[in-house]
């Protein structure tokens, strides 16, 4: 497998709970009881699809060979009052800060970015046996509900890694070296370009329990926000750092111009977000210890950075000099600056309400009226058309969730046709 495969940040996956199990049908038997009454158990209830952070998780490589995800079904209620098992929930271990989006709209579901998990697909609920059915007037009910079908969606992942400070430069001038000298992480060096093939995170000590977490954001060249070099894949995951520290290669030893290597890349950052390319930076000239002034016009460079209002520090991450200033430096910024940026969901919230899923349409053609709505399927899994009582119960739903009213503001008569999913009646008032 090549390097550049292990590059996932973003993938699609379906997902799907568990349909509730359905209720029974059955009567008490028992020697000398003749009249033991129904005992019809409920269904289980469906397992939910649960997303979970996983505290060592930095890639989504695992959903590269993982894109389905169904939970198992509830199971059916038995005789004797005897309730059917409740399905185990499947959990999905994401890193912080995944980003769970519908894969339709793309609109944000979830932000993983705290430790609690989130129920992203509801398993059906059990139908109920025909023990809940009986009454003064119906000592013998025939029928039971069906379990409700469990919630699914194909899903968007997308990783927005949670870094407070973003290491960000072009290639080879020392981002991973300086990273590795401040913090536990220990990314791969070496002296050719694209060596980082993936962000590492690492976190800063700053006394005590007291720290920060740094991210090395590998492959911002020129035209990184058209896919140029590796840059597309990971300016996502500057998006919620809250500085900046934009090094550049002040020893100039491979004939670049460290002013017009910032240029570049803040100029990929405003064409990404308007936003980003406000964000606070402090330019770390590295490799201070090499500096070749017939290379650099030192003067030119700090007027530069004067302009346009950036602090500047000079350090090296081969010696060591002046880090310690670097990590005292942003923790004091840090101190000042908002917290991390976390994602509200933006799913309307006639998503969320239960009644949205009473949501009804009716169409005519002809003397034929057509009603569909999600939620008349589930009811008519839990009706026995062959059933006098359940057919009524069936009736007595459409008239309180305004079926029958419905039709009549669509000008359906004595006589019409009324189709729901292919069960049709003549309408009667």
């Amino acid at each position: 497998m090549r390097d550049a495969e292990r590059i996932i940040d973003k993938t699609k996956i379906y997902v799907k709970a568990g349909d509730g199990g359905d209720g029974a049908v059955a009567f008490h038997r028992e020697k000398y009881v003749s009249k033991g009454g129904p005992s019809g158990g409920d269904g289980g209830h469906g397992g939910n699809i649960v997303f979970k952070v996983d505290p060592g998780a930095t890639t989504l490589l695992f959903f590269r060979d993982h894109r389905k995800f169904v939970a198992k079904n509830g199971g059916n209620g038995s005789g004797e009052k005897f309730h059917g098992a409740t399905a185990e929930d499947v959990v999905i271990l994401v890193p912080a800060g995944t980003l769970i989006r519908d894969a339709e709209t793309g609109k944000i579901i979830k932000d993983m970015s705290d430790e609690e998990p989130f129920i992203c697909c509801r398993g059906g609920r059990g139908g109920w046996g025909n023990k809940h059915f009986a009454t003064p007037t119906r000592q013998v009910p025939m029928f039971a509900k069906n379990g409700t079908k469990g919630e699914e969606r194909e899903l968007i992942l997308e990783l927005k890694m949670l870094a407070d400070v973003g290491l960000i430069g072009m290639p080879s001038v020392g981002k991973s070296s300086i990273l590795s000298r401040i913090s536990s992480a220990r990314p791969k060096i070496a002296a050719y370009h694209f060596t980082t093939l993936s962000p590492n995170l690492g976190v800063v000590r700053t006394g005590g329990e007291a720290g920060f977490v740094a991210a090395d954001i590998p492959g911002l060249i020129e035209g990184a926000a058209d896919g140029a070099g590796l840059g597309h894949a990971f300016l996502r995951h500057v998006e919620r750092c809250r500085l900046l520290l934009h090094v550049v290669d002040i020893s100039a030893a491979e004939g670049r111009d460290p002013k017009e290597d910032i240029r570049a890349i803040n100029h990929e950052l405003a064409r990404y977000s308007e936003q980003l390319a406000t964000r606070p930076q402090i330019i770390v000239a590295n490799k201070c210890d090499s500096i070749d002034e017939e290379l650099v016009d030192i003067p030119a460079f700090e007027a530069f950075v004067r302009e346009n209002g950036w602090e500047l520090l000079y350090v090296s991450a081969v010696t060591g000099e002046n880090l310690d200033t670097l990590v005292k430096t942003v923790a004091e910024r840090l101190r000042d600056l908002p917290p991390l940026t976390v994602f509200e969901s933006e799913v309307a919230e006639e998503d969320i309400d239960p009644a949205a899923v009473l949501e009804t349409t009716v169409r005519r053609e002809n003397n034929t009226f057509f009603v569909e709505g999600k939620w008349l399927i589930d009811l008519m899994g839990r009706t026995n058309f062959d059933n006098y009582e359940s057919l009524t119960y069936f009736q007595r739903a459409l008239i309180r969730h305004g079926v029958i009213k419905l039709l009549e503001d669509k000008g359906c008569t004595d006589g019409h046709t009324v189709n729901i999913y292919d069960f049709e009646f003549e309408f009667i008032k």
